[in-house]
């Protein structure tokens, strides 16, 4: 794959960067010869922790998928998966598989996509890999650089070994600093929920690795919320929330609304407005966690989320939770957690996702501290 070329002479950028890493937090004091420029950054260097060698956790760069009555044999029905549609094209990424890779580099319905997750913010995040630099389109490939910030995930590309923040999708750190991802629309939601809402799609096969843990959790007892210590979170943590509270997060214009998996377990469909855009939020129980017990089939149920425009066919819809189950109030139909209509009226239809994603409280909070959290009264 090309690479940019900087316009430093080598041995001026070369001494720039050793300068610039020993500022870095280095605990192993491992080596690592980036390329990067890290005199181009929005950032401090010392904000960043190096753990691990570039890509020793392996992003996925040639996936493989199964078809839906594989995967039922050997994921648990209520296991999370990242749900991603385009164009007719839907494909499951079990966080069973990221929560070891952490980064897809993929396309869906010829889209050039990362799908990605950070267990540590329990942050899954699909992003668009095309940017445009110095009027050149670029497709970039994403990896783990080995490094967190604010515990959350540092990404590389291979085109210019820039950084960037998985949280907020922003380049901090090389010659694209400051370019921004767009996010790409998608679910958190369960095998089962997804295989009821795409039937003909296909769900992210594990490599062919000599790794025998997919379907077990590293980070034990994490998402308790009892856990005031987030991995390498050295800030003070935002008291609004539970640290490792779940929450929902809708970004509009730069401004975000947080909606806690606390109040959305009571209320079950929230409706909305939020800068002036009306959106309706959806809950659903049996969805588990993957960080909770050492074996994800035997966690306990997290619930999923999903958030979405209400209107349909020219008509706007409200919605309602009756029995354990989500009608619209219009025609009595049932909808599912995906959006997705599955007996009634407007049965086969879905309705538009609006971007959203799903955080720990902590990490949303340290890089969005002006969040507006929707009321827990």
């Amino acid at each position: 794959m090309a690479k940019l070329f900087f316009s430093f002479s080598l041995p001026i950028l070369l001494l720039s960067i050793c300068l610039n890493l020993q500022s870095q937090n280095n605990p192993r004091d491992l080596q690592i010869n980036w390329k990067t420029n890290t005199n181009k950054r929005i950032i401090e260097l010392n904000e960043l922790t190096t753990l691990l060698q570039p890509d020793q956790i392996p992003p996925i760069y040639e996936p493989e998928y199964q078809v839906i009555e594989n995967a039922l044999r050997l994921l648990s029905p209520y296991e999370p998966l990242i749900s991603l549609e385009i164009d007719g094209d839907a494909k499951g990424y079990p966080l069973s598989i990221l929560m070891f890779h952490e980064i897809v580099n993929d396309r869906v319905g010829g889209q050039a996509v990362s799908v990605t997750y950070c267990p540590l913010c329990n942050a899954a995040i699909v992003f668009d890999r095309k940017i445009t630099h110095n009027n050149e389109e670029l497709i970039l490939d994403f990896g783990v650089s080995g490094m967190l910030r604010k515990s959350d995930l540092v990404m590389w590309d291979h085109q210019t070994e820039s950084w960037w923040q998985q949280l907020t999708g922003q380049a901090i750190v090389g010659e694209l600093t400051s370019h921004q991802l767009k996010v790409v629309p998608s679910l958190v939601i369960s095998v089962e929920q997804f295989s009821a809402t795409y039937p003909n799609g296909k769900i992210l096969k594990h490599p062919e690795v000599e790794n025998p843990r997919y379907g077990s959790n590293p980070y034990v007892n994490y998402d308790d919320l009892d856990n005031k210590n987030p991995f390498l979170f050295n800030e003070e943590t935002d008291s609004r929330l539970a640290p490792m509270g779940r929450v929902v997060d809708v970004s509009i214009d730069g401004q975000k609304k947080l909606y806690p998996y606390s109040v959305l377990r009571q209320k079950k469909v929230i409706h909305d407005k939020f800068m002036g855009e009306e959106f309706v939020v959806f809950f659903h129980e049996k969805t588990l966690s993957v960080l909770g017990d050492a074996t994800i089939a035997e966690n306990h149920m997290v619930g999923s989320a999903g958030v979405f425009q209400p209107q349909l066919k020219g008509e706007t819809l409200s919605f309602s939770y009756k029995d354990g189950k989500i009608y619209d109030d219009q025609t009595n139909s049932i909808w599912n957690i995906a959006g997705y209509c599955m007996e009634g009226h407007y049965a086969g239809s879905s309705l538009r996702v609006v971007p959203h994603a799903n955080h720990f409280a902590f990490a949303v909070l340290a890089f969005y501290p002006e969040s507006i959290i929707y009321p827990m009264d």
